[in-house]
């Protein structure tokens, strides 16, 4: 029986903005794949952070009680989907009590539920994590077509970068790990 499995399982995948894609909003983006099948592609985009919205003001927001114990997470631009809406993406250590956590694999999950930044701040929440409003979203076939234009590159996602502080530094380190020089890169662009 022939597999109707999909050629291309971004899953879990970083995808890399190439310079001169065209869309500014993803504009040197690192975007976390959460979910890639037949039917289109979900991704967070992990280093734009909201500096104009502190965790803080949204647990105000959704008159969510801070304790002594609440961590501190930074709020991302997850992409231009629903930007209203809040995911949370964290390690695979954590799963939310009412069945809503999406299990990317071993080492991430994403939680859109309240229950988790409830979580976070009774101070139980996941080892690691990174909340984003809205997301980044293809149609079927869309994103597999916007990577052979080359707008995308795919790397592995290492927890490292992905929950890493060094937002502004996300893009050149999972260019690195492909072995790819950012400055190479640009230059190359800049004479297309």
């Amino acid at each position: 029986m022939a597999s109707t499995s999909h050629p291309m399982q971004l899953g879990g995948k970083l995808l890399i903005a190439m310079p001169g894609m065209g869309d500014p909003r993803f504009d040197k983006s690192v975007v976390f794949m959460c979910a890639h099948s037949d039917d289109g592609a979900l991704g967070l985009i992990v280093n734009k952070p909201m500096d104009e919205l502190s965790f803080g003001d949204l647990l105000a927001q959704l008159e969510i009680p801070k304790t002594d114990r609440t961590r501190d997470i930074r709020v991302h631009f997850g992409g231009p989907v629903e930007h209203g809406r809040g995911f949370v993406l964290h390690s695979g250590d954590y799963r939310s009590n009412s069945a809503s956590t999406l299990r990317v694999d071993s080492r991430f999950g994403m939680t859109g539920t309240l229950d988790i930044l409830e979580d976070i701040a009774q101070g139980h929440g996941p080892q690691a994590s990174l909340l984003a409003l809205g997301y980044a979203g293809w149609g079927p076939g869309q994103l597999e077509g916007e990577i052979r234009e080359n707008g995308w590159l795919t790397c592995e996602a290492a927890p490292d970068i992905v929950f890493g502080t060094e937002d502004g530094r996300k893009w050149e380190r999972a260019l690195a790990t492909l072995g790819i020089d950012p400055l190479v890169l640009s230059a190359a662009a800049g004479r297309a």
